[in-house]
């Protein structure tokens, strides 16, 4: 005939039991997130550990200032511009063209009438053609115009 354990001998096996069932369970756990990130490519880590450049903002000084006609009124806008790039290269050309450049943008803005600009829509457009502008001219000159990221409007006055 076998003794059983006394109640406490068993209880205390059983505790134990469920510390170490815990304990594989978190060992595991913690092999699995190994497993995951340490099989990921370069390309799959890339987007987190990826840092941008620089950016580069340039403004276009003095502000534009042109005059356009509206139901027979003598119609003012000045509008100061910025541009962003991340490219040095880009940077420079941009600063090194600024009279083409200005030439360029004061044609499309004195181009412009009164309903066309007058709405949220009409200056996100305007300021799409603009971004266009610079970049034709900086593909013009041997660079990448896509390297322009983005033109802002930092000021937008109409008179």
């Amino acid at each position: 005939m076998t003794q059983d354990a006394p109640e406490g001998v068993q209880a205390g096996r059983g505790r134990w039991a469920m510390i170490l069932a815990c304990a594989a369970l978190a060992v595991a756990a913690g092999a699995g997130g190994v497993y995951h990130f340490s099989a990921a490519t370069p390309s799959q880590m890339a987007p987190a550990t990826a840092s941008k450049r620089p950016a580069h903002y340039i403004a276009f000084e003095p502000p534009f200032v042109v005059n356009f006609e509206n139901a027979g009124l003598m119609r003012f806008l000045q509008v100061s511009v910025e541009v962003i790039t991340r490219d040095e290269q880009t940077a420079q050309m941009l600063r090194l063209h600024d009279p083409r450049l200005r030439n360029d943008l004061l044609l499309l803005f004195s181009d412009l009438t009164y309903e066309a600009i007058a709405s949220r829509e009409g200056k996100d457009a305007l300021r799409a053609q603009a971004l266009q502008a610079v970049a034709d001219v900086i593909r013009a000159e041997g660079g990448q115009g896509a390297l322009v990221e983005q033109l802002y409007f930092t000021s937008f006055v109409m008179q």
